[in-house]
């Protein structure tokens, strides 16, 4: 087993290294430049675009609508890799992979612009709204319906499965955790993982199988408190702190570049443990955020772009900076062994062994949104490789049985293969992205051109006659009475 882990571990490393990386890179950097820091300058407008009403759909209700899709896939970014990864990321590579992050978190948040724009554009209609992502675009986009195949293959048990299993796993040890901290055992008892398994299994089900509405619904409501809370916590240690946080700057910029080394991080590892870390957690680029983007009943495809390309910021700059200045105030142990429990270690060292309790109870429910989020992933890739709807609650069924596995299991060998899937998923989004990268322009162009006339900005498929494949956006849905714009950003 050991020579198993180390051997994808390598594969791992050379493939990312290599390969993945250096794409979301060039695809970042060549967005920012084509869309003339779209991430930068349409930053207020982002927050506008997000309180749009959506329509009504076939059976009647609402359809899912933009800050509830924004919320569904920040559901499934804002995870343990936001307090675990980001830890694990600074114990490796010192403060200097922090910056690193931020970076990566700028440049990348133009490819997550143009992936969920052309999501948007090439979604499909069903009964409860819409549907969509990397899989239907590189369908009706490329007409390479192959490809499509296999990315729905890879996210479905990349995300579906496996991220499901490692979120249900730190859902058991934390608990575990606080057990131990109350009853003052080395271990917590058998029992306690098999019971956190079945009690996670019936609230995730109660929610999944009410379908794709119910799962936006609890997200819109669980994600803001989420991160509210969290950025309390934050705050407090800041404040309890604040004649560290420039000498924390100072370090997380000289470690960065190699100035100081810190805890034996070079400035390699750092640039390394920052991206990677990053990504895990923004997952710009990597083809999961568009699922839930696609599901958004918009007027325009640039609107559901842009409040996707916020949730990059959200979830680097503001959540997993939260993190990281908690930890970095609290002088922590660089290079520790197990240096996912330096956000546990600082928050006790702040405000005592009860706050063992509150990570526990911020852990559950940053890794329940993002069980949910990853769920609706798999659910609408599985929908894109068939349209039987009967195999739908099946793939529910498993995921809660993956969950309860998850939670008492050891998840190590998952999480490393799950890394290498997720970099296959990464490349074959990026495959189909960058051909498409032109019609990103002409969507961008024509909605500056509305705003600019003081129009709230409405697609038709009728603005873009040579291209093919567009199954939605039908010219006679447009709505007769157009609202003004608001402000110009």
């Amino acid at each position: 087993m050991d020579a198993l882990m180390e051997s994808i571990g390598e594969v791992n490393d050379v493939f990312w290294t290599y390969l993945v990386i250096p794409l979301l890179v060039l695809l970042g950097l060549y967005f920012t430049v084509r869309t003339a820091g779209v991430q930068f300058r349409m930053l207020p407008q982002m927050f506008r675009d997000l309180r749009g009403t959506p329509e009504q759909t076939k059976d009647g209700k609402k359809a899912v609508s933009s800050f509830q899709a924004f919320s569904i896939s920040a559901a499934a970014r804002i995870g343990t890799g936001n307090i675990v990864g980001v830890a694990l990321a600074i114990s490796l590579g010192g403060p200097g992979a922090v910056f690193w992050m931020w970076v990566m978190a700028i440049i990348v948040s133009s490819l997550a612009f143009a992936e969920s724009t052309l999501a948007q554009l090439f979604k499909v209609r069903d009964r409860s709204g819409y549907r969509g992502g990397p899989a239907y675009y590189m369908q009706h986009g490329l007409n390479a319906r192959w490809l499509g195949v296999i990315f729905a293959v890879v996210i479905i048990f990349t995300f579906g499965f496996s991220f499901n299993m490692v979120q249900a796993n730190s859902i058991a040890e934390f608990v575990s955790t606080s057990v131990t901290t109350v009853t003052g055992a080395e271990e917590a008892p058998g029992w306690v993982a098999p019971v956190v398994g079945l009690a996670l299994v019936a609230v995730v089900g109660a929610v999944v199988f009410g379908g794709a509405r119910r799962i936006a619904q609890v997200a819109q409501l669980t994600v803001p408190f989420m991160a509210l809370v969290y950025l309390i916590v934050g705050l407090v240690v800041v404040g309890m702190n604040l004649d560290k946080v420039p000498d924390v700057f100072a370090d997380i910029v000289s470690s960065a570049f190699g100035f100081e080394q810190i805890g034996g991080a070079a400035v390699g590892t750092a640039i390394m443990q920052g991206v990677r870390r990053g990504l895990f957690s923004n997952e710009a680029g990597m083809g999961s955020a568009p699922n839930a983007g696609a599901s958004a009943a918009v007027s325009h495809p640039v609107k559901q772009g842009l409040a996707q390309s916020l949730g990059v910021y959200f979830d680097t700059l503001l959540v997993c900076s939260i993190t990281a200045f908690i930890i970095l105030v609290s002088d922590p142990d660089y290079g520790a062994d197990d240096g996912g429990l330096l956000t546990q270690t600082a928050l006790e060292s702040h405000f005592g062994s009860w706050a063992v309790h509150l990570l526990t109870i911020l852990i559950l429910l940053l890794a329940f949104t993002s069980v949910l989020g990853n769920t609706f992933y798999g659910e609408a890739n599985l929908r894109f490789l068939t349209g039987d709807d009967r195999v739908v609650p099946v793939f529910r069924a498993v995921v809660l049985g993956m969950l309860f596995l998850g939670a008492v299991s050891s998840l190590n060998l998952v999480w490393s293969f799950a890394d290498v899937t997720m970099g296959v998923m990464a490349v074959v989004n990026l495959i189909a992205v960058a051909p498409l990268g032109a019609l990103v322009m002409r969507l961008l162009k024509d909605y500056q051109q509305q705003r600019r006339e003081g129009l709230d900005p409405v697609f038709t498929r009728d603005k873009l006659p040579d291209v093919r494949g567009i199954q939605c956006w039908e010219k006679e849905r447009e709505s007769t009475d157009r609202a003004p714009a608001p402000e110009q950003a």
